[in-house]
């Protein structure tokens, strides 16, 4: 005891220190609490690494970024070139080397206070998230109570942090030791990005490594305000750094000979690239992919609950959800009272200003993705499917809206399991309902995709449940509910959808690794 409390008085000059080498705020809460749909814009630098916002070098290569929910220019984003992308490294590794020295309670204490100062600023992440993705503010603020939960919850395992003895034959005893690995890359996805950015660098913090972050080129900002909290928190200058761009600088990082591990959250064919260039470094990598996920309704469901289930397991943050159960196959004998309701609540749902509480459906990503989405709606009926509901764009009443990226959710019947809407990830606001008669169709047809990353059944029996969980072939299945995620469990996939696991104690293993030291007491016992 004595002992820890002379560490933590004798860090404390550090961390005032660093507090003190803080630069403003990305955004004043002032900015932000005053800001409404189309109005905010951000002119500060992106980037972040050394403990502060980094101008770009050049700003020639500078892209928009659109908020989806208008159109507007919220930011522009320029990517990050090699001598930058190297510079954020170096300030990772150097922010390493001293955090990596520290104790697991030591290391806990300051993850705990980032989780605070998260829970604190909730609302004012959340918005901004709101106006950069286009989810609904609801939504959002569960994305920002999970981060935070992320945070907190690895910082309770930090401390726990601990190898194995073992005792060997006379004198002689192992043990092993749990290790950080190094700078660990995390690369995210534009669908939840605060909470993607927690979930790759919670681990990591808590396992002794530092992190250069890569936010989706199209959800640049919060991942901004997460590094200026874990500074606020009292992290060593450069642990948790986030440069800016695209494919060109993924490769950069992947490439990059003082990264020691990739996490990557997106498409799978950006994943295999991912892997083939984390390959050449023998670097390991953790890779949460597409998928195609099936949601198994039977006939002695509680239907209000499968009703339920099958909306939230398509229309979250407007169906740009991985691992949404968007082949839904519904037993025939109770298909037409589940479309009946299934259609009654989609039309329902309020589409509109994603800042708005009563609103649960907001805008796309992006005009190009819109248009992807509304294809794939296209292609659906050409192929013989039927659209109960929705799948048009939608102009929202309030004209500051009309340039925003809007559709109405969709319903599609009549799908066959070899149409292109069942076979690809749409990665929208459409489910695709497929009807069945036996237990073992259903499991045969349901694992014929090559992702797998989560299921779902629904089922008034126990037994069939869990026979059905069984021999599905995804990383994640609910029974009797879908999307839920909690900090504890783990989450990855299965086959195209991906390898490692997120959350969980599992994940410490992702982002460690074990020495194993062999002691001999006695004399050595030499063939020589």
């Amino acid at each position: 005891m004595h002992i820890s409390i002379k560490r933590c008085l004798a860090r404390k000059p550090t961390l005032v220190k660093m507090a003190q080498l803080l630069r403003s705020p990305l955004l004043s809460s002032a900015a932000i609490r005053s800001a409404s749909t189309g109005t905010l814009e951000v002119k500060e630098p992106l980037n972040f690494w050394g403990g502060g916002r980094v101008k770009p070098l050049s700003s020639s290569n500078a892209e928009p970024v659109y908020e989806p929910a208008t159109g507007h220019v919220l930011c522009q984003m320029v990517p990050c070139v090699d001598e930058e992308v190297d510079q954020a490294i170096k300030s990772a590794h150097s922010a390493y080397l001293k955090w990596s020295k520290m104790s697991g309670m030591e290391r806990a204490r300051v993850m705990l206070e980032a989780a605070r100062i998260i829970r604190e600023r909730r609302d004012d992440i959340a918005k901004v998230e709101v106006i950069n993705n286009g989810k609904s503010i609801t939504e959002a603020k569960v994305d920002i109570d999970v981060a935070w939960t992320c945070i907190e919850y690895y910082a309770g395992i930090a401390g726990t942090l601990a190898g194995q003895h073992v005792q060997l034959p006379g004198s002689c005893f192992a043990y092993t030791r749990r290790e950080p690995l190094g700078v660990c890359v995390g690369i995210g996805a534009w669908n939840y990005p605060f909470q993607i950015a927690a979930w790759k660098s919670a681990p990591a913090l808590a396992c002794g490594n530092a992190m250069v972050f890569k936010p989706s080129p199209m959800t640049p900002v919060t991942a901004v305000m997460l590094a200026e909290i874990y500074a606020e928190a009292g992290v060593p200058e450069g642990l948790f750094n986030v440069v800016q761009g695209g494919a060109e600088t993924g490769t950069l990082l992947c490439h990059h000979p003082m990264v020691a591990k990739v996490s990557f959250t997106g498409s799978v064919p950006t994943g295999k690239k991912i892997m083939e260039m984390s390959a050449k470094g023998v670097k390991p990598v953790t890779l949460e992919l597409g998928g195609k996920s099936p949601l198994i309704i039977f006939q002695d469901s509680e239907l209000e609950n499968a009703v339920k289930g099958a909306l939230m397991a398509n229309f979250l943050t407007q169906g740009e959800v991985c691992c949404n159960g968007t082949r839904v196959f519904v037993q025939k004998d109770i298909l037409p009272k589940f479309l009946e309701e299934v259609v009654k609540r989609t039309k329902a749902i309020p589409l509109g200003d994603p800042l708005l509480d009563g609103t649960r459906m907001g805008a796309l990503i992006s005009r190009p993705h819109l248009d992807r989405v509304l294809g794939f709606i296209n292609q659906a009926k050409k192929e013989g499917a039927r659209v109960l509901c929705g799948g048009e764009p939608y102009v929202p009443a309030d004209p500051k809206l009309k340039g925003g990226y809007f559709m109405s959710p969709c319903v599609l019947d009549n799908c066959r399991d070899d149409m292109t809407c069942v076979k690809e990830e749409i990665f929208g606001p459409v489910m695709s309902v497929l009807p069945f008669d036996t237990e073992e169709e259903v499991l045969q047809r349901a694992n014929n995709t090559t992702f797998g990353l989560a299921a779902g059944v629904f089922t008034r029996d126990i037994a069939r449940a869990h026979r059905v969980v069984e021999n599905l072939q995804a990383g994640t299945c609910f029974i009797n509910n879908y999307n839920i995620s909690p900090v504890e469990v783990p989450f990855g996939g299965y086959k195209m959808s991906g390898f490692g696991r997120e959350n969980g104690q599992v994940t410490i293993e992702y982002y460690s690794q074990l020495k194993t030291v062999v002691v001999e007491m006695g004399d050595v016992d030499s063939l020589f």
